[in-house]
């Protein structure tokens, strides 16, 4: 299964476009900071990842506002057939609990 939750920050974020096939898509940098259980102790973990909305969801993303706190739902996926980075798909979010 693919499929990732995160909860973190939209640090920064392009404008809405379309994809050649007419799909809107927004693309994206996400941020989180948390502190997880890991060997017995707690290590603090930051990190930056890349992410898009495409579809329906795309126009409700570029509206979000940026630095709030967001729950995120998507899977990750190649940036394209011949890259080895990730890119993580966002297919829903809503405000962090």
């Amino acid at each position: 299964m693919n499929q990732l939750q995160l909860t973190g920050t939209i640090l920064e974020r392009d404008i809405l476009r379309y994809t050649p096939a007419g799909v809107p898509i927004v693309s994206a940098i996400l941020a989180h900071a948390s502190e997880q259980a890991e060997a017995g102790g707690m290590r603090k973990v930051e990190f930056e990842v890349p992410a898009l909305a495409a579809g329906e969801i795309s126009g409700r993303f570029s509206r979000a506002e940026l630095g709030a706190s967001l729950q995120f739902t998507g899977f990750l996926a190649r940036k394209n057939r011949n890259s080895k980075a990730l890119v993580f798909h966002i297919i829903d979010f809503s405000a962090a609990a």
